[in-house]
């Protein structure tokens, strides 16, 4: 049996400030398999952003250990961490962001190029066909709808084929129509890809698309 590609032991974190520490999630102990499908769901403040950007290295866990693509996070520096996200993680946040001062293909182009690919601007463009976006690679963020800014977003976030896929309420800011057309379409990539699929989410009947659905409450697995 293959090891999991995400699996966290125990994992705890906490933020400090200036009026004391703030426990934000409490021995977390979760496999995920290559490959799957997984929502993670629970009332606003349960710890599910906080969870994905652990398994993401985008927080760092303050007790336990995280380990994601055969790397345990907490041993690599900065650097390490990003270049180990460049190649092999894709992350969709729910407000998109997008470079507002690069267009459309350029956005998509990015990750591309900071992994030195050569035929960057080919295969972004590609992506954004395949996103539906072919005749809006020339356009500004500020030029385009909520809807096309998650669609380039997702392009950006999939071109470099990652193993796996981040998603942090990717349809939170987007109408219904909108909404489900974004979601219908991460599925569509992530099959494609084979990739695995970490999702947060609030809509109830988008989870239950997934494989499996982890509920989170005051920090901790419900």
């Amino acid at each position: 049996m293959s090891s999991p590609i995400v699996s966290l032991k125990n994992a705890g974190l906490t933020l400090r400030s200036g009026t004391g520490d703030v426990d934000i999630l409490h021995e977390i102990s979760l496999d995920v398999a290559e490959g799957e499908t997984l929502a993670l769901v629970g009332p606003s403040g349960s710890g599910k952003s906080s969870l994905l950007m652990l398994m993401g290295g985008l927080e760092r866990a303050t007790s336990g250990t995280v380990t994601a693509l055969g790397e345990d996070l907490g041993a690599l520096g900065e650097d390490a961490l990003a270049r180990l996200r460049r190649g092999h993680m894709g992350v969709v946040f729910q407000s998109f962001h997008l470079i507002p001062t690069l267009t459309a293909l350029e956005n998509v182009a990015v990750p591309l190029e900071l992994s030195g690919v050569p035929d960057a601007a080919e295969r972004a463009e590609a992506q954004m066909k395949a996103v539906g976006l072919a005749h809006r690679t020339g356009h500004y963020p500020s030029q385009m709808s909520g809807g096309e800014q998650q669609r380039t977003a997702l392009a950006r976030a999939t071109a470099p084929a990652p193993r796996l896929i981040l998603a942090d309420e990717p349809t939170g800011n987007l109408d219904s129509a909108s909404g489900g057309a974004i979601m219908d379409l991460l599925f569509d990539l992530r099959a494609q890809h084979g990739a695995t699929l970490i999702m947060v989410t609030h809509d109830h009947d988008l989870a239950a698309r997934c494989d499996r659905t982890v509920s989170l409450s005051d920090g901790r697995i419900a």
